[in-house]
C-alpha cells in the first residue's frame, strides 16, 4: 500500500472542477512516478477532524507515512525532496526552483488569485477594484513575460516550480487573460501538455464526478 495519501474534497460544484489545487499534487505525483492514493474530506461539513490538520479548511493535504502536510507549495517542496524528477539535483538548481516556487505563490498567484474569482464570478469589469487588479496581474505578467522568453522551464529543467507557475496561470487562460502575453502562453502549453498534467486533471474530474453520482445529480 502506498505511504502517500492526498486528500482532496468529497465533492466540489461544476465551477471549480479542473482547477482545485489538489491537482498541482496529483500531477507532481504523476511526474515522478510515486505511488499513491486518494482520501475525501467533506465539502459540505469542514469540522474538527478537518481543521486538525488544514486549520483553514482548505485542500490538498498529503500524508506521508507520520507527517501530515497543507499548503499546495509545500506539499510540492517536499515531494521534490523524493524525486529528482521534481527538483534539480545540483544545489544551484535547488535554489532556482525554490525561488520560482515561492515567486508563482506570492507575487504571480497574489495578482492572479482575485483577479480570476472577480471572473468566475461574473463580476463587472468596469469598477475601479477591477481595474486596479487588472492592472496588478498585468504587471506580473508583463515580468514574468521577460522571463518566459528566454527560457523553456523556470529552473532548467522542468520541476515543481513549473507545476505551480503553470497552474497559477491556467486559471488567467481560461479568461484570455493571456491574450498579450505569447511567452506565457506558450509556456503554459508545454506544461499542461505533459501527459502527467492530462492525467492528473482527469482523474481529478473523474473524481468529482463519481460523487455526483453519490449524490444524485445526473
Amino acid at each position: 500500500m502506498a505511504d502517500l495519501t492526498l486528500t482532496t474534497f468529497d465533492w466540489v460544484p461544476e465551477m471549480p472542477r479542473g482547477f482545485v489545487r489538489d491537482l498541482r499534487v496529483r500531477w507532481a505525483l504523476e511526474e515522478a512516478a510515486l505511488p499513491y492514493r486518494v482520501a475525501s474530506v467533506p465539502f459540505d461539513d469542514r469540522g474538527p477532524a478537518h481543521l486538525a490538520h488544514q486549520p483553514f479548511g482548505q485542500v490538498p493535504r498529503l500524508t506521508d507515512g507520520d507527517l501530515s502536510i497543507f499548503e499546495s507549495g509545500a506539499i510540492l517542496l517536499h515531494l521534490g525532496e523524493r524525486s529528482d524528477k521534481l527538483m534539480p539535483s545540483d544545489p544551484r538548481g535547488r535554489v532556482e526552483a525554490t525561488k520560482w516556487v515561492f515567486a508563482a505563490l506570492n507575487s504571480v498567484e497574489m495578482a492572479s488569485l482575485p483577479w480570476a474569482m472577480l471572473k468566475f464570478m461574473g463580476h463587472a469589469d468596469d469598477t475601479p477594484a477591477w481595474k486596479f487588479l487588472d492592472g496588478f496581474l498585468e504587471v506580473r505578467l508583463k515580468h514574468l513575460e521577460l522571463v518566459l522568453a528566454r527560457r523553456e522551464w523556470l529552473a532548467g529543467s522542468f520541476s515543481v516550480a513549473d507545476i505551480l507557475m503553470s497552474d497559477v496561470l491556467r486559471p488567467v487562460d481560461r479568461f484570455e487573460g493571456l491574450a498579450n502575453h505569447p511567452a506565457c502562453r506558450a509556456y503554459l502549453a508545454r506544461a499542461t501538455a505533459r501527459p502527467a498534467f492530462a492525467k492528473a486533471r482527469t482523474d481529478q474530474m473523474a473524481h468529482f464526478a463519481s460523487a455526483d453520482k453519490a449524490r444524485g445529480i445526473s
